[in-house]
């Protein structure tokens, strides 16, 4: 479980793929002397296990499902991912519950700067619409964000200049490929109404 705040931009250092899997090796000086062997990362939102640390950094196994359903599969040497170590049952949690479990990788449909803020817009799959709600919460490659706007397909949110400096959304250009965790509150209420038949 995690909170959406960003406490590092890490690095892509190698992405190295094999039939079915792949090893992907992040630099992150800032957190990874406090990581431990199996602790659960969230790399652009997706949540992983570190399997090997180094003072610099973390390696991490990827599945084929993470691969397909994700966009670290294009990652390349120098690519910047956002990065955040699980929640502490004791700490303030700032952004929204965020687990970890990318529900699709959708693109950026426009990017608007209106004057230090930024504005981003993206295209939801129908799958995931109802999830979407005005004023509701959304991961997008692991930063917790508000709904700005939303429509039938679309939705917009507004990105404030730490967040943009902080997080590799301020590099984001049209056509690029992010990760989008919908708000687990509206899926589990989603659900309920979909078993009474609502």
């Amino acid at each position: 479980m995690f909170t959406g705040l960003v406490e590092e931009i890490g690095l892509c250092g190698e992405l190295q793929r094999s039939a079915g899997s792949a090893r992907l090796i992040i630099q992150a000086p800032a957190i990874s002397s406090g990581v431990m062997i199996g602790d659960s990362i969230s790399v652009n939102g997706c949540c992983l296990t570190a399997v090997s640390i180094k003072e610099d950094g973390m390696a991490f196994d990827l599945l084929e499902e993470t691969l397909q359903r994700t966009n670290l599969k294009d990652l390349s040497p120098g690519r910047k991912v956002n990065l955040e170590r699980s929640l502490r049952a004791d700490g303030r949690i700032g952004g929204h519950f965020v687990q970890g479990h990318v529900d699709a990788t959708i693109t950026v449909c426009e990017v608007l700067r209106k004057g230090a803020d930024l504005r981003l817009d993206f295209k939801v799959p129908p799958d995931f619409a109802a999830y979407i709600a005005y004023k509701g919460s959304v991961a997008i490659n692991g930063v917790s964000l508000t709904v700005a706007e939303v429509t039938a397909d679309a939705f917009a949110v507004w990105i404030i200049p730490h967040t943009a400096f902080h997080t590799n959304l301020g590099d984001l250009k049209p056509g690029d490929w992010v990760n989008l965790e919908c708000d687990m509150l509206a899926k589990y209420a989603a659900r309920i109404m979909q078993m009474r038949g609502s």
